[in-house]
């Protein structure tokens, strides 16, 4: 297999992640990841007709042109921001899709079994792979990982299906067109690093795996799969059920090491980690070892005061902080390599702002607590004293005695007061629609509690963030900002 050469760019993994590689000392420097080969860019494949604007043929490996293949150079794709909507879509449904096809679709009553060893664990996951158990395969990741990773999947495809950009039967186990097979994955137990009494380092040394891709077959509706496929006419994106086969004994051979798949120990059972896996590479990568012991975690006596702790914690630049109100189920990678993280972030300034009051409305979503800013006090030096406080679906500012405050239904006439002749009237409304949603529900952040203390979840804030902007939409929305950007 071809290896790509520097600077070459590699394809994201599942859950939007470059896949693990082993470190290789270059002389004179310290170490650095080098990746694994992965697919190149589809639709510029030998062997699949190129359209005129698409991507080039690709040279050997699939890694850009062969010498002297263009005596003139190619015409770059058209670019347009219908392009960008387009992508913007795409970017939805790979959000939600990519964790329901990679890692299955996450039901209430699914219980996850771990392994008796590592070994097995790491087993476990080619076994499911190889027999595309999707259920299986989310049995075999760590249970508080796997929730983190599949939770939001149902509720972001029901949303998309409301907004007419998935068909009502769009199953969440496979929106992006992918399909992953495996075959002949082998494990070496004899050179199992074991890092501590909760993580092994399991070695990959043979097999295959194969991805193939392909845009038309994404649950999309009519009106939104015809726009894709005419912009994948355009930009090279996968039609054809375009596919590329990995040979892993020979990335072992050429990157001279196996590939390592971190397996965590979890009430007595041992599970693979998606995140310390990346967590061990990216020591590598720097030429460092996991530390001895983690940073613990100690959380808040509510939601309310986890978060107004973790925000006065940045604001200090206190990470040691930041680190211990991080869910120790969901993140626990982030204790375990925490006193890495601190000798790397040294002494940061800290800002002076002290947070004097903070007021949260709590309510329940998938997998935790969301608690909604509705009051907000903080002292800034040389500034006095700034609040925010939410009032329905408006917020109001008061900076140096002087009020401000912008409601849901002013979003429109900004929107319209703002925007060029350019800009249909109703894609300003979609606009003003969309901010006024976000309005209405306030600015969220989402805890999680483990044995009676509670943590703030960047993950799953990030995630119910998505929600906010779903929920917000209504279906002529996407389409008018579709029609604008034509």
């Amino acid at each position: 297999m071809t290896q790509p050469g520097p600077g070459d760019q590699w394809p994201q993994q599942p859950g939007g992640y470059p896949p693990p590689g082993p470190p290789q000392q270059y002389p004179g420097g310290p170490q650095q990841q080098q990746p694994y080969p992965g697919p190149p860019a589809y639709g510029a494949q030998p062997g699949y007709a190129t359209r005129p604007g698409a991507a080039a043929p690709q040279g050997p490996g699939g890694y850009g042109p062969p010498p002297g293949a263009y005596p003139v150079p190619p015409t770059p794709p058209r670019r347009s921001r219908r392009g960008l909507v387009i992508g913007l879509v795409v970017a939805l449904v790979v959000a939600v899709g990519g964790v329901g096809t990679w890692f299955a679709f996450f039901q209430s009553d699914s219980a996850a079994s771990g392994a008796a060893t590592p070994n097995e664990a790491a087993m476990n996951l080619a076994n499911a792979l190889s027999g595309g158990d999707v259920v299986g395969l989310l049995s075999t990741l760590a249970p508080a990982e796997a929730a983190l990773l599949t939770d939001p999947v149902a509720e972001s495809t029901e949303e998309l299906k409301r907004l007419g950009v998935l068909k009502p039967d769009a199953d969440p186990k496979a929106l992006t067109g992918l399909e992953v097979t495996t075959r002949d994955l082998r494990f070496d137990e004899q050179q199992a690093e074991r890092v501590n009494d909760h993580l092994t380092i399991t070695k990959l040394t043979g097999g295959t795996l194969t991805v193939s891709a392909d845009v038309a077959a994404m649950p999309f509706t009519e009106d939104y799969l015809d726009a894709l496929l005419d912009e994948a006419d355009v930009e090279g994106l996968p039609q054809g059920g375009q596919s590329r086969t990995l040979d892993i004994s020979q990335m072992v051979r050429a990157g001279g090491e196996p590939v390592r798949i971190a397996t965590v120990q979890v009430d007595g059972e041992w599970y693979p980690s998606l995140f310390y896996s990346i967590a061990d590479y990216g020591l590598r990568a720097e030429g460092l070892s996991w530390p001895r012991e983690p940073l613990p975690a100690r959380g808040a006596d509510s939601p309310n005061a986890a978060v107004q702790q973790t925000v006065q914690a940045a604001l200090d630049g206190d990470l040691r902080r930041v680190i211990e109100l991080l869910p120790p189920d969901e993140l626990a990678v982030l204790h375990d390599v925490g006193p890495v993280l601190l000798r790397a972030a040294g002494d940061p300034e800290p800002s002076g702002v002290k947070i004097t009051s903070l007021e949260t409305e709590t309510s329940e979503v998938t997998g935790g607590t969301r608690a909604t800013v509705t009051a907000l006090e903080l002292q800034i030096p040389g500034q006095g004293t700034v609040s925010l406080r939410k009032e329905g679906d408006c917020y109001q500012a008061t900076i140096d005695g002087a009020t401000e405050r912008v409601c849901g239904d002013q979003l429109a006439s900004m929107a319209a007061g703002q925007a060029d002749d350019s800009i249909p009237p109703a894609a300003r409304q979609a606009v003003a629609n969309l901010g006024a949603g976000v309005m209405r529900q306030g600015l969220g952040v989402v805890t999680t509690e483990v044995d009676g203390a509670h943590y703030v979840s960047p993950f799953r804030t990030f995630t119910e963030l998505g929600m906010t902007f779903l929920r917000s939409m209504q279906p002529e929305d996407l389409k008018a900002f579709l029609e604008s950007a034509g």
